[in-house]
This record gives structure tokens, C-alpha cells and sequence, in this order.
């Protein structure tokens, strides 16, 4: 999994980078083999005028799934960070959960049809 960080409308520090990969590798571990990449993009809306404008935008890349797409924002950029990465982990968790009910559905549909017509011919 490769986790791409990037700050607009300010400079990126080292502890809000590695706050980023440390609560995102923490949210989204168990899910590693799933992910192929997640984008980040944190973004101060407002400027220096403050308010409910720090933003944290991901994006998880799902190999053969559409992709997870969160936003958030917050007052502040920490709190967005941490409340977008619990959004994607239930996210995330409910669209390889839905995959995985797909899945057996489908398993059992094809076996379905082979169990009735050995009941039938009984």
C-alpha cells in the first residue's frame, strides 16, 4: 500500500506527515491487502482567516472496485485527518464486506441450480 501526501495552501510538516501515514497505516491495517494506494490531500480552505476550513480529502484506490473517495473537514487539521480515516476504514470495510456477499452469492447460485434438479429426479 502507498500512501501519497499532499499540502495545498500550506507547507507540509514533517509531524503532519508522519501524523498522517501513522493514523492511516493504523486504521486501514487490516485492510492492507485490499488497498492498492490512497491519495491524500489536506488543504487549508480559508487561509490565515481560520474557521471550519481545514480539510482532508482521501482518496483509496480498491484494485477491481470503484474507488473510496472521503472528505472532511474540521476546524482543525489533526481532528480532520483522524475523522476522514475512521470514515474510510468503515468505508473500506463495508464495500469489501458487500464483495465478499457478492461473491458467495454468486457461488451459490451456480451450485443452486445442480441441487434442484438432483431433487427433482428423486
Amino acid at each position: 500500500m502507498h500512501i501519497d501526501i499532499q499540502a495545498r495552501h500550506f507547507s507540509l510538516t514533517k509531524a503532519l506527515r508522519m501524523h498522517t501515514e501513522r493514523r492511516l497505516k493504523f486504521a486501514l491495517s487490516t485492510r492492507y491487502d485490499h488497498i492498492k494506494r490512497i491519495k491524500v490531500r489536506l488543504s487549508d480552505i480559508n487561509g490565515p482567516r481560520g474557521g471550519n476550513d481545514k480539510c482532508c480529502q482521501l482518496h483509496v484506490v480498491l484494485p477491481g472496485q470503484a474507488d473510496v473517495v472521503i472528505e472532511e473537514t474540521q476546524a482543525d487539521l489533526y481532528a480532520a485527518i483522524d475523522r476522514a480515516a475512521d470514515r474510510a476504514w468503515h468505508s473500506v470495510s463495508r464495500k469489501l464486506a458487500r464483495l465478499r456477499a457478492y461473491r458467495r452469492n454468486r457461488r451459490h447460485a451456480d451450485v443452486m441450480p445442480e441441487l434442484l434438479l438432483k431433487s427433482e429426479s428423486y
